[in-house]
């Protein structure tokens, strides 16, 4: 089995210090898989994303990358720590073309590390046809493959992706999905919060499922994807134990 490229232990984290949202949380993300996060709206899904990525206050516990803690650095340092965030909203630039959001994601790779702007234009031959375009103009999943693009361009180790499927019509999220996968085919490993939870589940390694803030249950994605606890917890049902 890899390595955890991610570690969350114990973590809890909130947007206002004395009201956490994520409480005593624990995960491993492993290196060149897809970790699926899923479960009911206000688990804390996104919550633990943000507070890898130096986004949310965290109150105890702790984030290791590599085996190197990385708690309570700011999102200034995602690059550095070999992290790249995808997030759910407001993940390009709209007034700027394609090469210009490309551009600017490469610069904040450390140096000479990042991936030339003509490699990521191959693996996305439609933002290639498009480059000189406004970002605004394209459609949802050509957004969502910029948003990727963007964080490749910083040569990351470990994707965060916030929801990269929300908004998108069934085919584009298939698709925005199986990239996902090509990825960590690719070395890439990838910490996905997906509401596509069908789809998702297909395609990932492992799956988390969060609710009221804490562990439910965790597993392989394929044993789970069939549990009829699944649905219970993720509805909203009753609770478990961690696995």
């Amino acid at each position: 089995m890899p390595d955890p490229i991610l570690t969350a232990e114990a973590v809890t984290a909130g947007y206002v210090p004395d009201l956490p949202i994520l409480k005593n949380v624990s995960l491993a993300a492993r290196a060149g898989q897809i970790t699926l996060i899923i479960g009911p709206n206000g688990a804390g899904k996104s919550t633990l994303i943000k507070a890898v990525a130096g986004l949310v206050h965290i109150n105890s516990g702790r984030i290791l990358v590599a085996g190197r803690e990385i708690t309570g650095q700011s999102a200034d340092r995602l690059a550095s720590n070999g992290i790249a965030y995808v997030p759910q909203n407001n993940n390009i630039f709209r007034s700027l073309t394609i090469e210009q959001n490309l551009a600017l994601a490469a610069r904040r790779a450390p140096a000479q590390t990042g991936v030339p702007l003509e490699s990521l234009y191959a693996q996305f031959p439609a933002l290639a046809d498009k480059r000189r375009d406004k970002a605004g103009t394209l459609s949802g999943g050509q957004r969502q493959f910029l948003a990727i693009a963007m964080a490749l361009a910083a040569a990351p180790r470990l994707i965060l992706m916030d929801e990269p499927s929300a908004g998108l019509s069934p085919k584009a999220a298939q698709e925005v999905l199986e990239h996902a996968r090509t990825l960590t085919e690719e070395g890439v490993s990838i910490l996905l919060v997906e509401q596509n939870v069908n789809q998702a589940m297909r395609l990932a390694d492992h799956c988390y499922i969060f609710a009221e803030g804490r562990n439910q249950l965790d597993g392989p994605a394929a044993e789970l994807l069939n549990d009829p606890v699944v649905g219970e917890i993720y509805l909203g049902g009753r609770r478990v134990g961690a696995a």
